[in-house]
């Protein structure tokens, strides 16, 4: 079992940053693919980056948002730069037993955390 919670999300004006933390329990956290994913209210939820065995990102936000992961502290995080009101949603970290997968899908996911909202102001 694994348990994610999400921090770091909240108002922005366009143009700034922000970094979303996702802080894992138990001991295997090193074993997982780690995955961002994002929900803007009315749409589905949205796949932004993974880290298992390598780095991916969505079109998207390629070059705005970096993931990154210390293993040492079971977390994982989204460094949001560049925001745009578009962006404004609930974040979403996620954890994949797969490590291999090149792209991920909500349904493919083992452990959510609850979210953390982001507003972006224009």
């Amino acid at each position: 079992q694994v348990q994610l919670v999400e921090s770091g999300g909240g108002l922005v004006q366009t143009g700034g940053s922000l970094k979303l933390s996702c802080a894992a329990s138990g001991r295997t956290f090193s074993s997982y693919a780690m995955v961002w994913f994002r929900q803007a209210p009315g749409k589905e939820r949205e796949f932004l980056a993974g880290s298992g065995v390598s780095t991916y990102y969505a079109d998207s936000v390629k070059g705005r948002f970096t993931i990154s992961r210390d293993n040492a502290k079971n977390t994982v995080y989204l460094q949001l730069n560049s925001l745009k009101p578009e962006d404004t949603a609930v974040y979403y970290c996620a954890a994949d037993s797969n490590r291999y997968r090149t792209r991920w899908y909500p349904s493919q996911m083992d452990y959510w955390g609850k979210g953390t909202p982001v507003t972006v102001s224009s």
